[in-house]
């Protein structure tokens, strides 16, 4: 009787520090966000510092990180530029898109034998059309308003890194328990540090096959095209099916086909759309399967299940930062309840092959046999 209580009140208690923990983390999605981003753009600099600093001898680690930051900026903010470029293309070019398109609407509402087709604008501008649009400006406003204080928090993280090790030893004082403390952390830092690295290269292998592809097909604005794919294969799984999506989109929709492809009836376009999708869902799919598994190792450790299942829960607490950083934030979680027998449970069932424990580190407090 008296262990049936006490197991029932351990449960109660972790329902209640489970949901307060989600109330904090959805309610403080303002300054938690953008803190995660941070910490992970930090790591990013971090990886490349390192990686300067291991290539060239003569190149001390502040100069590195130096480096480092440069090559991180000009890449974001070249990004920026880029995608402005992007849309000022296809601003320019909408009337002929908006054409094409309800020429398509047309022609399905055709097949089906229904009268009345809407146009494009009717369709965007509608009640739902308004909604989902205001949602999406909505979540980018705030994203783009959080961009300052991110590169704040970054500077202030290199700022506090020196007393680092200083503030964790005055807070472990014990040589043991300093130990595994700094076992955890680095496990952590390396299995996240890993996963940005490999996911970067990995983006930028598919985003410049795809980009060369879009070009031999004649897609248009295939450089914007392909920097938007580059960003959304951060996105676990879900990005990279919408990745694949994108190009043949608006291929389909594209005024005017190359010179290769037979003619411009609507046929001839879905066979364009469906060779572009073929095209770059190989790339998507090759590199994904069987380069991107041997570069990251077993750095993740997460099922496949899981991985999905963290995407819906960190993107509806956070939104679009959410969904970037879901699969890292998740690997942090289990790498944390697998330091607890009491927790432990909750890593294995999050890991992939029941063996949170990686590298033999013991939950927090035991002996390692």
């Amino acid at each position: 009787m008296g262990a049936g209580m006490d197991r029932a009140s351990k449960t109660g208690i972790w329902i209640i520090a489970t949901g307060v923990i989600i109330t904090l983390l959805y309610f403080g999605r303002g300054i938690l966000a953008p803190f995660a981003l941070a910490v992970f753009l930090f790591l990013v600099i971090e990886g490349f510092a390192s990686v300067i600093d291991n290539w060239s001898r003569t190149i001390k680690i502040g100069l590195a990180r130096f480096i480092a930051i440069l090559i991180v900026l000009g890449g974001f903010f070249g990004f920026l530029a880029l995608m402005a470029n992007g849309i000022a293309e296809f601003g320019r070019d909408a009337g002929e898109y908006e054409t094409r398109i309800n020429d398509m609407i047309a022609d399905g509402y055709g097949l089906l034998h229904m009268s009345d087709a809407p146009t494009l604008q009717e369709l965007l501008f509608n009640e739902t059309g308004q909604r989902f649009f205001a949602t999406i400006a909505n979540a980018t406003g705030d994203l783009s308003g959080d961009l300052v204080l991110i590169l704040i928090y970054v500077a202030f993280l290199f700022f506090a890194q020196p007393s680092w090790t200083r503030k964790l030893d005055n807070i472990f004082p014990g040589f043991e328990t300093r130990h595994q403390v700094r076992e955890i952390g680095d496990e952590a830092r390396q299995s996240i540090e890993v996963y940005l690295w490999t996911q970067t290269v990995i983006s930028a292998l598919i985003t410049m096959l795809t980009y060369v592809s879009l070009l031999a097909l004649g897609v248009k604005n295939a450089l914007f095209l392909s920097a938007l794919i580059f960003v959304l294969n951060y996105i676990p799984t879900v990005g990279s099916i919408v990745a694949a999506l994108v190009p043949p989109l608006f291929a389909l929709v594209q005024p005017d086909l190359p010179g290769w492809v037979p003619g411009e009836v609507p046929q001839d376009s879905y066979i364009y759309a469906a060779i572009v999708f073929a095209t770059v869902s190989f790339w998507q799919f090759s590199i994904g399967n069987f380069i991107q598994p041997r570069m990251m190792g077993e750095s993740l450790n997460l099922s496949a299940l899981v991985v999905l299942l963290s995407l819906a829960i960190w993107g509806a607490l956070w939104g679009i930062p959410g969904m970037f950083l879901s699969a890292p934030l998740t690997v942090l979680m289990m790498i944390l309840f697998a330091q607890s027998s009491s927790t432990l449970w909750i890593a294995v069932l999050l890991s992939a092959d029941g063996n949170p424990q990686g590298k033999g580190v013991t939950p927090y407090g035991e002996e390692s046999s």
